[in-house]
């Protein structure tokens, strides 16, 4: 979400090529093999009394890119669909009550620029997005994991800022880590929003991981908007200390995955 905004200063910002869009769409509809199912696979504990914090996934990768072939993707059932649909519908500045709905009150989102632990906070995060961009284009996404209690997408994702008339494309591996309460409702619900758009994971240590939080913990509070006052109830969720590895790679609980 914010990370772009910091990002462009120290990231190549590009304007998308025609031909690589439509390549993606024709991708899209040309896979020859059907891709696998999801599996029964579990990551996370079964309570859902748990705060967020405890739905963290660890991983790293060997390259860090999560370019989408949207030919590849996994296919998902209508309820984990509608899931993504609002997720992704978030990534594109759509936000509205009942899509920041799919978190629940303890849920944490953690990005690189970003660690909002509870839905207030992340409320104050999607609504602020319009202030910061002019608009924001998903460009196509694969989902790699649908296990029971995970989904994880590979996501392009394109941000115009409002002030710098520049492009700048991101791909990112999108970890959704599922409220066990919901798993099997047609309103499924999110404990952790992971977005990394590198090879390393988050040590949630350091200087870094502060400004991360105090980020979150400020935005909301500015916020002069009725859609994220509705969720100030939510800043006395359950929450813990956000977990800290000292490192983002396989020393840091961060096993290499290939997704």
């Amino acid at each position: 979400m914010m990370r772009c905004c910091i990002r462009v200063l120290t990231t190549t910002v590009r304007s998308y090529p025609q031909a690589h869009q439509l390549l993606i769409r024709k991708m899209a509809t040309s896979s020859s093999t059907p891709p696998p199912t999801g599996s029964s696979k579990t990551h996370f504990p079964s309570d859902a009394s748990l705060p967020g914090e405890r739905f963290e996934v660890r991983q790293t990768h060997e390259t860090g890119d999560y370019t989408p072939d949207p030919s590849k993707s996994f296919p998902l059932s209508p309820a984990r669909q509608a899931l993504v649909d609002d997720i992704v519908a978030l990534y594109e500045m759509k936000p509205t009550v009942q899509r920041v709905k799919r978190y629940t009150p303890d849920c944490v989102y953690n990005d690189q620029f970003v660690y909002a632990d509870d839905r207030y906070k992340m409320a104050g995060q999607w609504f602020a997005l319009p202030k910061l961009f002019r608009s924001a284009e998903s460009h196509g996404y694969q989902v790699v994991t649908n296990d029971r209690d995970l989904i994880q997408f590979r996501h392009e994702e394109a941000w115009t800022f409002k002030i710098i008339p520049k492009t700048a494309v991101i791909n990112a591996l999108v970890s959704l880590s599922l409220d066990p309460s919901s798993i099997d409702d047609d309103f499924i619900r999110v404990k952790y929003h992971k977005d990394q758009a590198n090879d390393k994971d988050y040590s949630n240590e350091g200087l870094g991981a502060t400004f991360k939080k105090w980020q979150a913990d400020n935005v909301s509070k500015y916020m002069d908007s009725p859609e994220v006052k509705e969720f100030e109830p939510d800043k006395n969720a359950g929450k813990e200390p956000r977990q800290t590895y000292g490192r983002g790679d396989e020393k840091g609980d961060a096993p290499v995955k290939n997704l």
